[in-house]
């Protein structure tokens, strides 16, 4: 029996554990990635553990999502990250370079090598053949000391693509009819691989817009062949040295397989509030609209935007419209200055943004109240623009376009022929806002400067015989961490200060619960499926952690919110029976009275609601490791105990 893409790499980095679905397996990490918003929090973590250098082939830190410096916060934890680097071995990226997976795309991302970021869309390096992976910074701080990275050996899910794109209908399209058909819960537990004649028509950078959005499908990652066309790109890259050739086994085996026909696919859109409310574009058409932003991570490439300009060129901007443009990276605005594309861009009336995450990630832009946003990013989760009440709407760079023209949603099909926009033979090379660690015999010179706005990592301590505590908590299902953890300009500035945003915990979905927490001292939080989709931030579970919670009981989890809750030695159970949860209310005094012994032994957990009186089972699905990293305290206490 042949391998598939994603088990070639697994093979060849395994470090422990078999490939055996559902089982722990053990990775050899070759590089990393952090942006500011988690990395301040993966470097005070990286330093606890005393390691001088980092061991990975290379480490890159980016500076892209705390760019609206409106205090000294985010300057302070830009210049904490850039002292570590270079004096631990990591390469600094600085703020204006670009957002970090477009630039890692173009500079430094290699076929066949594992890459975990500590950002949920760190996939978008499958684009040209990495087993790349989002993770949460202490896993991240881990890997650059040298440690495996663990995960539950995944599925693999096949999504053959036959036909062709007609024009106008983009990459973007391809992954939202992915969504449409799996869902975001439905690649949870899984990898996705695309295959089929359908691969060789599309670019790298369409490759990594549709990997890139497999984040929002809850899959542990999702990969491209490296063919004959990701070795164009890394020689437009003057990177050719970097091409390994990768394909799956001609009899490789999957455990499901999804068609797309290309050539069938249509504009989409996918509706307020979640990334699979998909619709197409035709069933919207003529609803006005409030703003449009093109950019971020998914739809920033140098491609996308040169389709945008041709779209805008010597046209102009509705009136009711505010257009904004965030090219991905220094290379590709550049790009668009040098050959005019910038220039048609501006005298449509499109405002320029820097190369950053920007309104993606709520910095900036938030549409008026009840607007109505097309936007080409992954995410639209409610209030994550920063406006309560806004309707985002996630869309191709295309439909974006062309609406921002018309004022209203319009199908870009409508604009008959479509300009043939071609891949560069030589891309732009110009890495002077990349800096690079110092010697290792100048390492010991180097200053870390820390900012006031810095604090330590929250206490944590081994696990109890017995927890007895409220629940200060109840939520329903698709809990995202946005929820959990909000973004926006007022709080990531607070990344690096946990006791100061655990005051924003949860407040969107009650904002008493940070002062109630803080004052029950111990908790327990109760939530339905899907608990802690969307973004990598560990964050999520550290103001939690500090807040006092001992235990998450839910009906299911996103992958990395779980991982984050076990490295900060958080209890994650979930419901043996689905009607348990309606057993708890918020204020209930719950028990779990043999909860270190039943942990040790890999029992079902015992929950004793003592308002009630009644009583059921949980499971608490741990591997040998991750169950001693919970009785520890979290992972940096176990990884202390076990170095």
């Amino acid at each position: 029996m042949g391998y598939t893409i994603a088990q070639k790499i697994i093979k060849e980095h395994l470090v422990t554990g078999e490939m055996i679905v559902g089982t722990d397996i053990g990775l050899k990490i070759d590089q990393t990635l952090t942006q500011d918003a988690t990395g301040t929090m993966a470097y005070i973590e990286y330093e606890a553990m005393g390691i001088p250098r980092v061991k990975t082939e290379k480490s890159v830190a980016y500076i892209d999502h705390n760019t609206l410096q409106t205090g000294f916060e985010n300057a302070d934890d830009h210049r904490f990250i850039q002292s570590v680097c270079k004096k631990h071995g990591i390469y600094f990226s600085r703020p204006g370079n670009g957002i970090c997976h477009q630039v890692h795309l173009e500079r430094f991302g290699k076929p066949g090598k594992t890459l975990i970021g500590s950002d949920s869309h760190t996939p978008t390096g499958g684009g040209i053949g990495m087993l790349a992976i989002g993770a949460g910074g202490l896993d991240v701080a881990v890997a650059m000391g040298g440690g495996a990275y663990y995960i539950t050996m995944p599925k693999m899910v096949r999504v053959n693509l036959t036909g062709k794109l007609n024009p106008w209908v983009s990459a973007k399209d391809i992954i939202l009819a992915v969504l449409r058909v799996m869902s975001v819960k439905g690649g949870v537990g899984k990898i996705v691989e695309y295959g089929g004649e359908g691969v060789k028509t599309l670019t790298v950078p369409e490759r990594a817009t549709i990997t890139n959005m497999g984040a929002e499908l809850g899959a542990t990652t999702s990969i491209f062949p490296s063919d004959e066309t990701t070795k164009e790109f890394l020689k437009a890259q003057g990177r050719e040295e970097d091409y390994t050739e990768l394909s799956a086994d001609a009899d490789a085996v999957y455990d499901e397989v999804i068609e797309i026909n290309l050539s069938e696919l249509e504009p989409l859109a996918a509706c307020p509030h979640s990334p699979d409310n998909v619709k197409p574009i035709k069933e919207l058409e003529g609803q006005q609209i409030d703003q449009v932003c093109i950019g971020s991570c998914t739809n920033s490439s140098y491609l996308d935007l040169m389709r945008v300009a041709h779209i805008l060129k010597g046209k102009k901007v509705a009136d009711n419209v505010s257009l904004a443009i965030a090219p991905g990276s220094k290379q590709v605005f550049n790009m668009l200055a040098l050959n005019g594309a910038l220039g048609d861009m501006i005298a449509a009336g499109a405002r320029i943004l820097e190369s950053a995450c920007g309104p993606c990630i709520g910095m900036g832009q938030s549409p008026n109240s009840k607007g109505i946003s097309l936007r080409t990013f992954n995410r639209n989760f409610e209030g994550r623009s920063g406006t309560a009440d806004g309707q985002i709407y996630l869309v191709s760079p295309e439909t974006a376009a062309v609406s921002a023209l018309s004022g209203v949603f319009t199908d870009p099909r409508s604009l008959g022929e479509a300009a043939d926009i071609e891949m560069p033979e030589k891309f732009l090379i110009n890495d002077n806002m990349v800096i690079e660690p110092a010697p290792v015999e100048e390492m010991d010179s180097v200053e870390v400067l820390r900012g006031p706005n810095i604090k330590s990592y929250p206490k944590t301590s081994p696990l109890t015989d017995t927890i007895e505590a409220s629940c200060s908590l109840k939520v329903g299902d698709n809990i995202t961490t946005d929820h959990i953890m909000p973004a926006g300009a007022k709080i990531l500035p607070l990344r690096s200060n946990i006791p100061k945003i655990s005051e924003h915990c949860f407040t969107v979905c009650d904002k008493e619960f940070p002062a109630r927490a803080k004052t029950l001292g111990q908790s327990i939080i109760v939530g339905g499926e899907n608990y802690g989709q969307g973004s990598s931030r560990e964050h999520a579970a550290l103001a939690p952690l500090f807040l006092g919670v001992k235990a998450v009981l839910v009906k299911s989890f996103a992958r990395i919110h779980k991982s984050n809750l076990i490295n900060a030695g958080i209890l994650p159970l979930t419901f043996t029976e689905p009607a348990d949860y309606d057993k708890i209310k918020l204020g209930d005094m719950l028990e779990l009275p043999n909860v270190k012994e039943e942990i040790a032994e890999g029992k079902q957990v015992t929950v004793v609601n003592k308002t009630t009186g009644e009583s059921f089972v949980a499971d608490c699905e741990l591997s040998d490791r991750t169950r001693a990293i919970i009785i520890a305290g979290g992972l940096l206490d176990y990884t202390k105990e076990n170095s």
